[in-house]
């Protein structure tokens, strides 16, 4: 069975799984931030273990399950944990569940993700939009013969596509006015993505940062260039849970990444129930 065959087929039990619903936007829960999904009620809730090919989880902080249903009476599907590179698996397995959201139908995807602040006055609990990333993981998940049935949306699916709008502006917009309709400001920064596990050291933190990064963390922009090669618009929100290394007076510990996250994922909840029927009103077809 080839892998777009295993895509399909996965998506075709979600699909089953989730009727009548048709979600247009889908979010992807990071370390310590899966409260957004119990803000759903009466989720239908899918574990990865049943999904065929789905990978599994093995990250403390990631719930490793489907959670679907109505968010602020928009139909939505989240991603309650994601795998990383750093878990073992392969590129093509980091982004399997990307690709299975693209075959349903999705649009628009939210990613959010743990990440360690670079830029001086970042603070813990501090979110922040992604404007364009760099990536620093040494594989790019399309490598190897390009499949254009991917091509979900017109014009994606291509062997080479452009980049330079990763992050979808407008959908950044959206989100910095939802922000402050909640009463705090969303800056954007530059995640810098790294293959892991373990955390970066200080020189490393200095090279990062006169990259231009503002963030560094460990996941997402394989997500991202797979979202992006099938015409899905990507909103990229990290959470600032840790100064990066010798920013902070304390070692770093992937316990202070989760407990930060577990504080501000209400805020973040807050947020994607003013954002998400936003972006999916956003999305319909202009008369």
């Amino acid at each position: 069975m080839t892998y777009f065959d295993q895509v399909t087929q996965a998506a075709a039990f979600l699909r089953d799984q989730l009727a009548p619903a048709t979600p247009s936007v889908g979010i992807v829960l990071g370390s310590g931030l899966g409260a957004v999904a119990d803000a759903i009620p009466s989720p239908t809730i899918v574990p990865y273990a049943e999904i065929p090919h789905f990978p599994q989880s093995t990250v403390q902080g990631h719930s490793g399950r489907i959670v679907a249903g109505l968010l602020a009476g928009t139909p939505a599907i989240v991603m309650q944990g994601r795998v990383h590179f750093y878990e073992g698996y392969s590129p093509q397995q980091v982004t399997f569940p990307m690709r299975v959201l693209g075959a349903l139908g999705l649009r628009a995807v939210v990613l959010t993700n743990a990440a360690g602040g670079i830029a001086e006055g970042y603070h813990i609990g501090q979110l922040v939009a992604l404007r364009d990333h760099i990536n620093l993981m040494g594989f790019n998940p399309l490598n190897g013969p390009n499949e254009p049935r991917f091509g979900f949306q017109p014009n994606s699916g291509l062997r080479f596509f452009d980049m330079t709008e990763a992050y979808s502006r407008r959908l950044r917009a959206l989100a910095q006015q939802a922000a402050a309709a909640e009463g705090f400001p969303l800056d954007e920064g530059v995640y810098l993505a790294v293959p892991g596990p373990s955390f970066e050291t200080p020189a490393e933190i200095r090279a990062f940062r006169t990259l231009g990064a503002t963030l560094v963390g460990m996941s997402t922009v394989p997500e991202t260039i797979v979202a992006r090669h099938m015409g899905i618009e990507v909103l990229g929100i990290s959470c600032v849970t840790n100064l990066a290394a010798g920013l902070g007076a304390t070692p770093l510990s992937h316990e202070e990444v989760f407990a930060a996250g577990r504080q501000v994922e209400h805020r973040l909840a807050s947020l994607f129930q003013r954002l998400i029927p936003q972006i999916a009103a956003l999305l319909e077809p202009q008369p």
